[in-house]
């Protein structure tokens, strides 16, 4: 096993968590995150009443005897999305892990520290890191400018993402954003990171709920291949780079109000039918890892090939650094 302050804190195997991924997030996917090893993460907002979040916990509970998560973005929405119902869920179903995202405020993480649960908070920008802590956040993930869906607009690689964050706060630090192999778990915890997360590593694999010839196309796709769209709107997302995200980033050139933009953007069950039906045209967002993605194996495959492959890279540099 991997021991890092974050295997501590979760009481799991190998320091890599399943990022939460808007209706990619599944309890099956999930539950063969956590079997292997790592933390999978249910996306509430697809459970989106207290009542559908309470069974896809359950459901999950059936599927694995170990810990998993569950996600709750705190983004704007064209729904009237009860979140602190969803949390308060989470917690009666006696989940002890939180990831959220986007702005969150004191009243937040007091309702979400009220379950005495493990609370991680994932940001794109450092100063949201520092806010993170000192709302009482337990970890934060800093995603690079290479992450699938909400990526930082400043442009900062995971590279320098994850240093400067560390540098700044005292609480555990996950890396996200072109993460998929050994290589970028090693670099990671080289940089200091207590773990890594991943998600389109997760997404192409074969317990996803992502339509099979959706799977087949992203595994041939380059990092070239992915685009950031929604700046204009400060929120910014990198997906695929098919023909509405290039018909979308030509409106936002053109000065698209976001009245004008939402029909296009506004995701929703239209991304959930795209994923599940094959529809590659909307908005599906996919990190710039997918150019080092080319199979699509089990979880447990994806896994067990990043600790052989990390024991090996590690094993490898020690041998580089004998005595003078």
């Amino acid at each position: 096993m991997f021991k890092t302050k974050i295997t501590e804190m979760l009481g799991i195997k190998y320091p890599i968590i399943e990022g939460g991924m808007v209706r990619v997030g599944t309890g099956e996917l999930a539950a063969a995150v956590s079997n292997a090893g790592g933390l999978g993460m249910i996306s509430s907002h697809d459970y989106p009443s207290r009542e559908q979040l309470g069974a896809e916990i359950r459901k999950t509970r059936s599927l694995t005897d170990k810990p998993f998560g569950v996600n709750v973005g705190f983004w704007p929405t064209l729904s009237d999305l009860d979140r602190g119902g969803l949390v308060d869920t989470a917690i009666e179903e006696g989940i002890k892990v939180f990831e959220t995202s986007g702005h969150i405020v004191e009243d937040d993480v007091k309702r979400i520290r009220k379950g005495n649960v493990i609370h991680i908070h994932k940001v794109a920008r450092l100063r949201d890191a520092r806010t993170a802590e000192r709302l009482g956040a337990d970890a934060v993930t800093i995603v690079g400018y290479e992450c699938g869906g909400g990526a930082p607009l400043e442009e900062i690689t995971t590279l320098i993402q994850v240093p400067q964050v560390i540098d700044a706060v005292k609480i555990p630090v996950l890396a996200g954003g072109g993460i998929g192999d050994a290589r970028g778990f090693v670099a990671a915890l080289a940089l200091g990171a207590a773990g890594v997360v991943i998600g389109t590593r997760f997404m192409l694999t074969q317990e996803s709920m992502v339509h099979q010839s959706i799977k087949e196309t992203l595994v041939k796709a380059q990092a070239s291949d992915t685009m950031l769209v929604q700046r204009s709107i400060r929120i910014g997302e990198r997906v695929i780079g098919n023909e509405r995200a290039q018909n979308v980033l030509a409106m936002e050139e053109k000065g698209a109000t976001l009245e004008e933009l939402l029909p296009f953007i506004a995701g929703g069950e239209e991304t959930r039918r795209a994923w599940a039906e094959g529809d590659f045209d909307t908005l599906l967002p996919c990190g710039q890892v997918v150019g080092l993605i080319h199979d699509i194996p089990t979880v447990k495959e994806v896994v067990d090939n990043i600790i052989k492959g990390a024991r090996e890279i590690i094993g490898r540099l020690s041998s580089l650094a004998a005595p003078d």
